[in-house]
This record gives C-alpha cells, structure tokens and sequence, in this order.
C-alpha cells in the first residue's frame, strides 16, 4: 500500500543481524535501525504520536505555536512533523547541540532558541526548560509537547519494542540508551507483558544523574541527563551500564568500521555497553541493541578525526576503530 505522507513511513524499521558483531563476541547480535525513519531517529515515531494526540486533544490548531526543548533528535523529528502540518515550532536548545542539527532544524523552518548558560543543580537542561517556560507564558497559543513528561514518549516505544519482538522472537537482552527513558520505559512494559525472561540494560551515560550517579560534563548530546526521569522504573531494569564519551566515540568507530553503519552517539553508546558486559553474557545469547539515530549530524564532532583528537587525546585512530 502507498504511503500518503512522509509521515505514514515513521516506524517499522528493521531489525538487522550484526553478523560480524556476532562473530567477534560469539553472540547473535541484532540492531533496531532507527536511524530509517524518515527524519532520521526513533524520536521520529514521539514526536507524531505527541503532535497528533495534541491535535485530536484540541490542545493544538493551525495556529498553535509548538515549543520544546530539545539538544537533537526530538526537534528534528518535531520540525519534520510541524513542517508538514504547517506548523510554528521554535527548540530551544544548547551550545552542545551539533551543528549539522542546527542546520537541519533552520531548512525544516523552526526557530531556535540557544541556551549558553547552566543552571546550578539541572545543568543545560534546567536552563532550557525555564526558557520553555518563559516562551509559553508570553506567547499566545502555544503549546509544549513535553517529552520529558508526556506519558506518550514511553507509550510509542511499546510498539517499537513489538516490532523487535516480531523480528527476532526469543531475545535474552536488549540494550537501550537513556536520556528521557522515554524509549527504555516503553520497551520495559513491553517486555513485562511478553517477554519477561528478556533482561532489560539500561546505557546511561557517566555524568548523566539519571541513576544517582553524579553530573559532571558531557560533550555526546541525546545521552544521559541533567535532571532526573520522570518515566522511569528502576525495578524494572535489570542492570545498568555506564558509558563515557570516549567509548561512545570508539563504539561508534567500531559499528562503522565492522558492520558499514553509519550511527550516532548513543548508538556507540550501546556497541560499548554491550562488550563492556559481554563476558556475563552466554555464548549464543540473542542481544538487540536498540541504534537510535544515523551519524550524519556528528560528522563535525564523533566522526571528524580533528574534534576527537582535540576532546580525547588518548583516542588514537587505530582505538577507535578496533580496540573494542
């Protein structure tokens, strides 16, 4: 059947068998590709299910400014949505934002609010969502999505995890990155309900505070947080991983280097996470690894051979491509 919009191809992404991951960990490897949706990452499959219930809700009408915050893949997939609907977005975000995105976010036509200073205790994300505040409170008709409380962020990620569970059947692990915990709380009900033998690892990233560890300063935006989540369930994780950013930069040089996918940080995230742990994992065990978005809009920073030797001096070429 024919889609009628770009919107109508958001969801169904494959599931790929990581044959030479597999080989090298003796593990049958899979990766939900969700870098396929049309605007490039899975916040692709939120940012329609939050903008369409808005609209069925009466909360959003041709008129309505949307506003969110946002460091990448949320506005990109919210300035794709907005474009086709026609409506005004504005994202504010932060000096981490790269600036692929930000050039992304300009031809969609959304406006940009940047965000230079933290605030003490919450960080850039703190900082943002006072400035979502203050837009809401002085701009008629407008509305935020909210993906850091909207409870349809885990809800769109329960069909996401069904996707997984029809492509591969029995899985042992699934590995997901955390920001929101939007997409791991999703695929963690999922789970419960079908599949409860399947551990659920959660991949934070040190110096996110999600799971109490303490902030300090991350370059990889969309991994971790600043502020604590309001979607998630600690019981119902059954470890928990913590990445830093120079072994997202070599998982992701790892995935490129072995499997030709082209990803983003918190991709690498999960590539690392998964051999951080490897040795607790039977040999055979069916792993998903949940691949967010593509690598495109971190050509500038993960992928440029300048900005990795000036942030990670210790990351030599031939590291960041098979030391994994």
């Amino acid at each position: 059947m024919t889609p009628n919009s770009i919107l109508e191809i958001i969801g169904n992404t494959p599931t790929v068998r990581l044959t030479r991951v597999s080989e090298d960990l003796g593990l049958n490897v899979f990766g939900k590709i969700e870098g396929l949706n049309p605007g490039g990452s899975i916040k692709d499959r939120t940012s329609l299910a939050m903008i369409q219930n808005g609209v069925a809700c009466g909360k959003i009408s041709a008129t309505t400014t949307i506003v969110e915050s946002s460091s990448g893949n949320m506005a990109i997939g919210l300035a794709q949505v907005c474009s086709y609907y026609g409506l005004k977005l504005i994202i504010v975000t932060d000096t981490k934002a790269n600036p692929h995105t930000l050039q992304m976010l300009r031809a969609y036509g959304a406006q940009i609010e940047m965000v230079n200073k933290p605030c003490i205790g919450s960080g850039l994300l703190g900082a943002r969502l006072n400035k979502v505040k203050e837009l809401l409170a002085v701009i008629p008709n407008s509305f935020s999505p909210n993906q850091y409380k909207n409870k349809l962020n885990p809800q769109t990620h329960f069909q996401t995890m069904a996707e997984i569970h029809q492509a591969v059947q029995h899985i042992d692990y699934v590995l997901v990155a955390t920001s929101t915990c939007g997409t791991l709380m999703g695929c963690a009900s999922y789970l419960e309900e079908n599949s409860p033998q399947t551990q659920l690892i959660a991949v934070d990233a040190i110096g996110s505070v999600i799971f109490g560890q303490p902030p300090c300063s991350r370059l990889i935006p969309g991994h971790g947080s600043g502020m604590p989540s309001s979607f998630l369930k600690k019981n119902s994780v059954h470890q928990v991983v913590a990445i830093s950013d120079e072994e997202c930069v070599e998982g992701c040089h790892y995935l490129l280097e072995k499997e030709s996918i082209l990803a983003g940080g918190s991709s690498g995230a999960v590539v690392s996470a998964l051999h951080q742990i490897k040795s607790t994992i039977p040999n055979g065990s069916r792993c998903v690894l949940m691949l967010p978005d593509r690598g495109e809009r971190y050509l500038d920073t993960i992928y440029n051979p300048s900005w990795v030797t000036e942030n990670f001096e210790t990351v030599t070429p031939e590291k960041r491509k098979v030391s994994l």
